[in-house]
């Protein structure tokens, strides 16, 4: 019987790597987020349920349909998941299990036919920065970062050691550096593990990370 599984499913709520969704209806915004959860640390969707927990059922022909859809037309590379159909209180609730890929970074297709690339950050589908898809490129491609400890890394260095974070546009001021080698300078420290980046709904923040 599926009644447990999916309740205590439905009970965790939304978070990094669960999602509900009523139905779908719009093929560019389930395709966000399956780019999303792809990008990040994988995660479910359960299509056939509110924000609120509560079931509402699907036809799941339909909805099967708009998935394949959304990861054919709008994803690129495509974005494999598998499906699960579970019937409760005579409807029909789909899980989507998407897994992390290796294939990242994902993009999507936006109205204005854009490509852009999510990620999952808590309850939330956020869109990824140029650093972070820096990061990406020089993890998957295996080349090996570089600091040089200029006296635009001891500075970033010092602020940190002092602050909780900073963000990319403070660190070109206070170094008064062009955007551009600032976030160089900031990949090379996020690959080399000495700082450490936060996406939010507030913006990108760099921290220092914490010695084990």
């Amino acid at each position: 019987m599926p009644e447990p599984y999916l309740q205590n499913l439905i009970r965790q709520g939304e978070h990094q790597k669960l999602d509900f969704k009523f139905a779908v209806n719009d093929a560019r915004k389930i395709a966000r987020s399956l780019v999303a959860f792809a990008n990040t640390d994988g995660g479910t969707l359960l299509i056939g349920v509110k924000d609120n927990g509560v079931i509402a059922g699907v036809r799941s022909e339909e909805e099967i349909y708009m998935l394949d859809a959304a990861a054919s037309m709008y994803c690129r590379p495509e974005v494999k998941f598998e499906i699960r159909k579970w019937d409760f209180d005579k409807k029909s609730v789909l899980e989507v299990i998407v897994s992390r890929s290796k294939l990242r970074p994902h993009f999507v297709k936006d109205e204005e036919d854009k490509w852009l690339v999510y990620i999952r950050v808590k309850d939330q589908n956020l869109l990824a920065n140029k650093v972070l898809m820096m990061v990406w490129e020089m993890q998957q491609g295996n080349k090996a970062a570089m600091v040089r400890y200029t006296d635009k890394e001891e500075i970033l260095l010092h602020f940190l050691k002092n602050h909780e974070n900073i963000t990319l546009s403070a660190f070109c001021k206070m170094a008064f550096v062009p955007r551009f080698i600032a976030e160089r300078i900031l990949v090379n420290m996020v690959v080399m593990k000495i700082v450490k980046m936060e996406l939010n709904d507030k913006g990108c923040f760099y921290s220092l990370v914490e010695e084990k």
